[in-house]
């Protein structure tokens, strides 16, 4: 049976727009006795700059990126289809579909050669089930579910898995403004509460190992059950 040994130490490679957010990020990592750094970028900018953050990512790295997590998102508050402009329209569709595309595509062919390893994506129930007022944000997590499945289609041969992690209402330092809106959406749930950024860690950690040595294209909702109903 193929399994990756994976080295005993992660060297993580941070990435996003904000220097100063970053740097607590990667500080976070290294007060708890990791390894990190920070690559500023601009998903939204294109070809150029998601090829600039390969390789500089991968130079930081010392070596080819052996686990590739796509979590940056952008999403807009909710509101009326209605009222969607092509501006809005236009950067979801940029940053959620196809940075990733852009991104893997930069990793792939060095992660092959390399022995493989996984790639997760962070998708959302909302691709699964229509929630009214976050349609645009629901297309391109659907988008991005469908891409999971045509991808691990395609390089589980290579040695590459490839899986989508999809939360349900889930609260984040980010999204605070938010919160009555996500406590009224999971009192639905069967457990009754939101998730938060450990449940959904939990998760990539687990699709990253070598216990889902044998698992391809599969969508794992950390939703507290939204989608069991």
């Amino acid at each position: 049976m193929w399994r990756r040994r994976w080295p005993a130490r992660a060297i993580v490679v941070v990435t996003g727009l904000g220097a100063e957010q970053g740097a607590q990020v990667v500080a976070g990592i290294v007060a708890e006795g990791g390894i990190a750094h920070f690559v500023e970028a601009d998903l939204s900018a294109g070809g150029s700059e998601i090829r600039r953050l390969a390789q500089e990512a991968t130079t930081l790295a010392g070596r080819p990126i052996d686990i590739l997590v796509n979590n940056a998102a952008f999403l807009v508050p909710p509101h009326p289809m209605t009222e969607s402009t092509e501006e809005q329209i236009d950067k979801v569709l940029e940053v959620n579909v196809k940075a990733p595309c852009l991104l893997t595509a930069a990793l792939v062919p060095a992660m092959v050669e390399h022995g493989g390893g996984p790639v997760i994506n962070i998708g959302s129930i909302g691709g699964v089930d229509g929630i009214k007022f976050t349609s645009l944000y629901g297309a391109s997590k659907a988008g991005l579910h469908s891409l999971t499945r045509s991808w691990a289609a395609e390089l589980a041969a290579d040695g590459v898995r490839v899986n989508t992690v999809a939360p349900g209402p889930t609260i984040t330092e980010g999204n605070e403004n938010l919160r009555p809106l996500l406590e009224k959406l999971a009192e639905s749930n069967p457990d009754r509460r939101t998730g938060n950024v450990q449940d959904t860690a939990a998760a990539v950690i687990f699709l990253a190992s070598e216990d889902a040595s044998h698992i391809h294209g599969v969508l794992l909702p950390v939703d507290g059950g939204a989608l069991a109903i």
